[in-house]
């Protein structure tokens, strides 16, 4: 098995992003949820209509979910990029409606193999390599860790049992350890 990376560079990340688009707002909008929001892609290709409106239409503020893995709660807001982009792409969608619908069958989501090839197409046409769905929980830990430098904080809403896992999956040990050889000389 493969590992995949998170995308460490925001030039590349706005790239992907950009390779999204041309697909279609669906693909786009799949992945920028990933990045915005840490979720797993078996928990991303199920959301529709009802995780993201409220039956009078009008947004939520939350989405809230019981994880496909983990069978947890989870509770988070939308930021407001990905407010915005949501709001726009589901105006014409109904209640029940999946916001990531298969193009085979009536109301199907993609599979999270179909993710992945999407991901893994736009991936390798911006020069990433070590890319499939994970990426984008990876990428969205990694700028939080940035941004915020918790943890812990990210431990728990990545639902890992020890911080050094959550270092180790968002690539920031590795990293630590790469920048150590670099600057070490005797």
């Amino acid at each position: 098995m493969n590992t995949v990376q998170p995308i460490r560079d925001r030039e590349k990340l706005e790239e992907m992003k950009e390779e999204l688009k041309k697909r279609g707002t669906r693909d786009y909008l799949m992945f920028l949820t990933g990045i915005n929001s840490g979720m797993r892609v078996s928990d991303i290709v199920k959301l529709n209509y009802d995780n993201v409106r409220n039956q009078d239409g009008t947004m939520k503020q939350y989405i809230t979910i019981i994880e496909t893995k983990t069978k947890k709660l989870k509770k988070f807001p939308l930021c407001n990029d990905l407010l915005v982009e949501m709001e726009k792409y589901t105006r014409s969608m109904t209640q029940g409606e999946y916001l990531f619908k298969s193009r085979k069958g009536e109301n199907k989501p993609i599979t999270t193999t179909q993710a992945y090839r999407i991901i893994k197409e736009c991936g390798e046409k911006v020069g990433l390599t070590e890319i499939g769905t994970h990426t984008m929980r990876k990428t969205f830990g990694y700028f939080h860790y940035q941004q915020f430098h918790d943890e812990a904080l990210l431990q728990t809403i990545f639902n890992h049992s020890s911080s050094s896992i959550t270092l180790r999956y968002i690539g920031i040990n590795q990293e630590n350890i790469d920048d150590s050889y670099r600057n070490f000389s005797l």
